[in-house]
């Protein structure tokens, strides 16, 4: 059995906390529906929930078994939750895709969000360390005479 590791994205967090998003990228992330993630904030995470979530998993047939039952967490639990519509097309993870290397998936990442990062995460990781790094450097750049092209980029990466 491998233990739980969480990823921590508190410096991304912070970092957003501090420098608010310019308003082209904030109307950018409305129009896609996750501008709600960036209002709800970061979340204080209960761990021992989640490791009883996590025990009480049934891989076989996709649902937490419960002392009340079996429970799924559904498209539409996420919709009331977050806010995001689940009304559109489903994104899907091609086989071509899941079957990248590293070097083409970060290539994909470049095309993309105009960032490739540099180092050896493995597969298709990336560490949230770099990106909130580039963000940060991107940011003070982000005006109002900013081209299109670069705000879709940075609102990707956000």
């Amino acid at each position: 059995m491998q233990p739980l590791r969480p990823r921590r994205p508190d410096n991304l967090w912070e970092f957003i906390g501090e420098h608010p998003f310019h308003a082209h990228v904030v109307t950018r992330l409305q129009a896609t529906g996750f501008y709600t993630i960036f209002e709800l904030g970061r979340m204080q995470l209960d761990w021992s929930l989640i490791t009883a979530l996590v025990e009480r998993w049934r891989p076989e047939t996709h649902t937490f078994h419960l002392p009340t039952g079996e429970a799924t967490i559904t498209l539409e639990n996420v919709q009331v939750l977050y806010g995001l519509r689940v009304d559109r097309r489903a994104i899907a993870l091609p086989r071509y895709i899941r079957s990248m290397t590293r070097a083409q998936f970060l290539d994909m990442m470049r095309h993309f969000t105009g960032y490739r990062p540099q180092g050896d995460a493995g597969g298709s990781r990336v560490a949230l360390s770099a990106i909130r790094d580039h963000i940060a450097f991107l940011h003070p750049d982000i005006t109002g005479e900013t081209e299109d092209l670069h705000i879709e980029r940075y609102t990707r990466l956000a």
